[in-house]
């Protein structure tokens, strides 16, 4: 079993030294925050392994769906060979129907996004759940066999 440390961070300096101090360890990293901006100058300069999307409590916009993930983020994680990552603890505590609706929408365009250019996605879970549930729950959200990857 890979060992992980999830960083969740505002703060660039200090997202860069724990990144940094993992990579030392020869540690995995998973890196998530509420900044879409510093999730990009993660992406554009430090080496991570899985960029975690938080998905809840976002606006959406008029036509699309606002997932954190657009094609230039995309187009970063593919050059970097980053992971997009799926909270599935965030999807299970949601209460509301309507908004954890809104967050398998969101995930759904994600997926189509990182089919698109070929990116793989992992679920993340600090649960102990199946990785046969998790493959399914994939293939019933749109996910290719190829794309998924579970962390439960």
């Amino acid at each position: 079993m890979e060992k992980y440390i999830l960083i969740n961070e505002n703060d660039f300096q200090k997202a860069r030294n724990k990144i940094r101090e993992a990579k030392k360890d020869e540690t995995s990293v998973i890196f998530s925050s509420n900044d879409d901006e510093l999730n990009r100058k993660i992406l554009e300069k430090e080496k991570v392994n899985i960029l975690l999307l938080s998905l809840a409590r976002r606006k959406d916009f008029i036509k699309q769906r606002n997932s954190g993930f657009n094609q230039v983020f995309a187009k970063l994680a593919k050059k970097n060979s980053v992971s997009i990552g799926i909270n599935l603890d965030e999807i299970l505590a949601t209460k509301s129907l309507k908004e954890k609706s809104e967050i398998l929408a969101r995930v759904r365009q994600n997926i189509k996004l990182c089919n698109k250019n070929k990116l793989r996605m992992d679920f993340v879970s600090n649960g102990n759940i199946n990785k046969y549930n998790l493959r399914s729950l994939g293939l019933t959200l749109g996910m290719p066999t190829w794309m998924i990857g579970a962390l439960a």
